[in-house]
């Protein structure tokens, strides 16, 4: 099997968590789409399609995938896989030339193409896997529906808790559930299977307790935990994660190397970010090298429990939620005592010194609120140079293709910028 994922044209919609990376690469449950399909489906090769200024940074951070690369999507069979679709990989491999078509919410999450029918140009595997279902192939089955297709990234939180329990089953994290620390306080369903799994190589101080009457709680490995940190599942924790008394609630997956402390709810931090003191965080998505300064704080619930609107791009949109907190990109950074709004966006590199009060619901990318005033004077040598100290203090590079990277965030998102700024 050969596999290609390809971004939808709703990836636009995405920003800004979606603005460094295919958002086949955002994480929902504890991985993104691609990692679980591979991990799961084991093909021989695997391709991508993505946005034009994401291909020099995906070929260096996945020098095994085929970029862009019409002539080896021609060259065999090849399973197209929606990057926005979130469901149980094993369907995939019902896929064949008689049942081609894995459908889902009147959308294609996935399609098997012959040989002779691969050759899409990059626009027509986007469009694809992007207009409503029309039966592009002829299928001798009716079409199987499974999982989710994502549109917005709100959605993401709302499908997290459901794709963590599909996870700790998917990965057989099960298996070892029983190798549990002694000194864990457990509080479980009766009757019910334990669903807790704490990686033999994690380290948990005493009084670390777990809850996992709503849904499994998983701990990967190098995690460390101090004492008084509350876990409730369904949850993930990433390895080489640290807690700090941390209350970290329902429906939340942190990723790899975070430092994190404070009341986290439905919520997503992506890897490598922090959020070491205290301070809530609910029904958001905090992206790689964010570092949310002490206190920093956000709403996700409107007082008279209205649905929340958000900026997207240079729209507001209602989410059709009552619960939607903050998205927030990239490398920002904010200072102490930070409040964001219901419903705040948050871009790339944006720096956040706040005065006082709520912060504007839409920070572009590359733009400062500085002492509670919004401009876009952010200094992008010295934002680049900021984010080689910390990706330097995790032991990464910040290279060329890195720079290029954010230089084309930069001028995709001066609209913003022009709209909100002024």
């Amino acid at each position: 099997m050969r596999i290609l994922f390809v971004e939808p044209e709703q990836a636009e919609n995405f920003s800004p968590i979606a603005l460094a990376r295919p958002v086949f690469e955002l994480l929902c449950g504890t991985r993104s789409v691609r990692r679980r399909v591979l991990e799961i489906s084991k093909p021989d090769s695997w391709g991508v399609t993505v946005r034009p200024h994401l291909e020099d940074i995906y070929r260096l951070e996945h020098p095994e995938a085929h970029v862009n690369d019409p002539d080896w999507i021609a060259q065999d069979d090849v399973v197209i896989v929606n990057g926005l679709w979130v469901g149980d990989p094993r369907h995939l491999e019902k896929l064949s030339a008689d049942n081609p078509v894995l459908e889902c919410q009147g959308r294609i999450a996935a399609l098997y193409l012959v040989q002779g029918e691969s050759s899409f140009d990059e626009k027509k595997l986007r469009e694809s896997v992007s207009a409503p279902f029309a039966a592009p192939v002829k299928a001798t089955e009716k079409p199987f529906q499974t999982g989710s297709i994502l549109n917005y990234p709100w959605e993401l939180i709302k499908n997290n808790g459901e794709m963590i329990n599909l996870d700790f089953d998917l990965f057989r994290y099960n298996q070892q559930a029983s190798l549990l620390p002694e000194n864990l306080s457990q509080l479980l369903p009766p009757d019910e299977q334990t669903r807790i799994y704490i990686d033999p190589q994690a380290e948990l101080e005493p009084f670390v307790s777990v809850n996992a009457q709503n849904g499994p709680v998983i701990v990967e490995a190098d995690v460390k935990i101090q004492s008084f940190t509350r876990l409730e599942g369904p949850c993930f924790i990433g390895k080489q994660t640290q807690l700090f008394r941390a209350n970290i609630r329902e429906e939340t997956s942190i990723g790899p190397v975070c430092r994190v402390g404070g009341e986290i709810e439905g919520s997503i931090i992506h890897g490598f970010a922090n959020k070491y003191h205290d301070g809530f965080l609910g029904h958001s998505y905090v992206c790689p090298w964010v570092n949310l300064g002490a206190l920093t704080t956000n709403s996700d619930l409107k007082n008279d429990y209205s649905n929340v609107k958000i900026p997207i791009g240079q729209q507001y949109l209602d989410t059709g939620e009552r619960k939607v907190g903050c998205f927030i990109g990239d490398h920002a950074k904010t200072a102490i005592g930070t409040l964001f709004n219901t419903g705040s966006n948050i871009g790339v590199m944006a720096m956040v010194l706040p005065a006082g009060k709520l912060c504007p619901k839409h920070i572009p990318s590359f733009s400062r609120l500085w002492h509670g005033q919004l401009d876009d004077e952010c200094n992008f040598d010295a934002a680049c140079q900021t984010a080689a100290i910390a990706m330097g203090r995790r032991n990464h590079d910040f290279t060329v293709q890195h720079r290029k990277l954010f230089m084309n965030i930069r001028n995709i998102t001066q609209p913003e910028r022009t709209a909100v700024c002024g």
